[in-house]
């Protein structure tokens, strides 16, 4: 059998006014006349063909069927209003969830936080690491960095900046294995660092570069990370594909060199990404501002590259 509901919004009213006992001061929570909060209650007694509030000179007061009825409603709207706050209270408060792979929050994200701190002491940014695509659904964040094309359903994403990759070791290893760093092919025999998460890297390299049919079948070590690969690389032990933007400090301390000066700028690439249907709250919005505002050079150069 189909339940009996009555109107809800004039239901509501009818709470508001059962709860205030005063037209005027449910008008004003209601943000609406005293004539509207009338018209409301009587379109609810018409519905149910009863007198929920006599009318007297004063003001209102309930009848007995509408006491009865108060104390029914009253409870009911109080749970909505608790679990409406309660799946809420998370973007209310100050911590903001971002989700993202340890190699991009180790390498470019954490240096990088302690200025959005300084500019927003009131937001903390808690840090999730994880390589499955984020579901929103399943997930506790509210924000996540993830590589792809930028075609996820029931997301909304910005592009941050495309991948661009390119061979990478350190000054001894191309020292030893590259005397002429004017030809450093020879490189291309030795040992190659590969991450189990980015496999094809070498190959994507190789083809764009020219090199796929002169250089295969090199022997490679395979590593959990990224970011390992990259450690073995500065330790000496072989040549790992680098990526650009997130190897900046060891190519300034020179812990990194580039040797083959070809980075190959893919079409896929690091976005921020969010639900479709996530109120904008502040602290997100001022996470994206200036997220977006620290990738702008970076983008600028690559889209620059590209022209």
């Amino acid at each position: 059998m189909a339940r009996r509901i009555p109107p809800l919004n004039p239901l509501h009213v009818f709470e508001v006014v059962a709860r205030t006992e005063n037209l005027t001061v449910a008008a004003q929570q209601l943000h609406v006349t005293q004539s509207a909060v009338s018209r409301q209650i009587a379109v609810l007694e018409s519905y149910l063909g009863l007198e929920l509030f006599r009318r007297e000179r004063h003001g209102v007061s309930l009848t007995r069927a509408g006491k009865a009825y108060a104390d029914k409603v009253m409870p009911a709207f109080e749970i909505i209003a608790q679990a409406t706050d309660d799946l809420t209270k998370d973007a209310r408060q100050g911590v903001l969830r971002v989700r993202t792979y340890t190699t991009f929050a180790a390498k470019w994200l954490i240096p990088r936080l302690n200025q959005f701190h300084q500019e927003h002491p009131n937001i903390q940014v808690r840090i999730s690491n994880a390589v499955p695509e984020v579901d929103f659904d399943r997930d506790s964040v509210d924000l996540a960095i993830q590589f792809g094309s930028g075609k996820w359903p029931r997301m909304q994403e910005d592009l941050l900046f495309y991948d661009e990759i390119e061979p990478v070791c350190s000054p001894a290893f191309l020292k030893k294995y590259a005397p002429n760093p004017k030809y450093p092919t020879s490189l291309l025999r030795q040992l190659q660092l590969v991450s189990q998460y980015r496999r094809t890297d070498w190959d994507v390299w190789l083809k764009a570069a020219g090199y796929a049919d002169t250089h295969p079948g090199a022997e490679q070590m395979t590593f959990g990370s990224t970011i390992l690969s990259w450690q073995a690389a500065m330790e000496g032990l072989g040549i790992a594909i680098g990526q650009e933007a997130l190897l900046c400090q060891e190519f300034a301390n020179g812990q990194l060199v580039r040797p083959f000066k070809q980075p190959i700028l893919r079409s896929d690439g690091y976005y921020l990404v969010r639900p479709a249907m996530q109120r904008e709250s502040r602290k997100v919005q001022a996470f994206r501002d200036w997220l977006i505002g620290q990738c702008k050079p970076i983008i600028e150069a690559q889209t620059e590259r590209v022209a």
